[in-house]
């Protein structure tokens, strides 16, 4: 909760600036960078320089497999992106949101056993305002950082929609659910998912409110039908306690 006492919660919800700040005051907890991405003179390739915060834990082969690059966002900021080749013969590449406090240095050897174990190449980026990232983190950068790793997953490997897997950790699960309500895929993962800032601030509220943020729970729920797909089944309890 950043450590915020319950005055101050108070002050925000009840006197609130705007339901992004608040989000930004109670969710995002970008760490210091431990990375840092060194562009060539021809401005095409950029080298990974990881710090000792990292715990990089595999050799410089592994580390060569991963490329890394930086894109632009609709909201004018630039995010890193990296591609990790953990499989030639990989059918699926999970396009992978992380969680909070961390940043792409962090979980790059947590991508590089995770991919090698499952048999995937993992595709994963930096919330604006995280690792190598310009701008700040906002809910609204959220959805506008997703979607441009999405089309730099789509346009500069051509991996296809029926071969990518959506995988959302924490706060990485409010963009996931966000770009799988708008895009076909292979399939949708949350791993440890929030249904709502006023829910995370507050676990007894429940109702939806109009100025709660990351309305993960009221986002599945409009998307809810007759036969929800298997993703979805594990959010029916929360799903039908609203």
């Amino acid at each position: 909760m950043n450590n915020l006492s319950f005055s101050e919660l108070c002050c925000l919800f009840c006197c609130p600036p705007c339901p992004g700040k608040i989000a930004s005051k109670l969710a995002f907890l970008p760490p210091d960078p431990t990375y840092t991405l060194m562009c060539d003179e021809s401005g095409s390739r950029w080298t990974l320089h990881l710090s000792e915060r990292a715990d990089w834990q595999y050799s410089s082969r592994e580390k060569d497999a991963m490329e890394c690059f930086m894109t632009r966002t609709s909201k004018g900021n630039r995010i890193a992106c990296m591609f990790v080749r953990c499989s030639p013969n990989a059918k699926y590449t999970l396009l992978f949101s992380h969680g909070n406090a961390v940043d792409l240095g962090q979980m790059s050897s947590f991508y590089i056993g995770l991919g090698s174990r499952i048999n995937c190449n993992i595709f994963s980026y930096d919330y604006s305002g995280y690792g190598a990232s310009s701008g700040k983190p906002s809910e609204k950068n959220l959805y506008a950082d997703i979607e441009a790793a999405w089309l730099a997953l789509r346009t500069r490997y051509g991996i296809r929609p029926e071969n990518v897997i959506i995988y959302g950790q924490s706060i990485g699960t409010v963009p996931s659910v966000d770009l799988a309500a708008r895009y076909e895929s292979a399939a949708v993962i949350l791993h440890s998912p929030l249904t709502s800032g006023m829910r995370v601030a507050f676990p007894d509220t429940k109702k939806t409110y109009c100025f709660d943020a990351f309305p993960n729970g009221y986002s599945l729920q409009r998307r809810l039908s007759k036969t929800p797909p298997w993703w979805m089944k594990s959010w029916m309890p929360v799903l039908e306690a609203q």
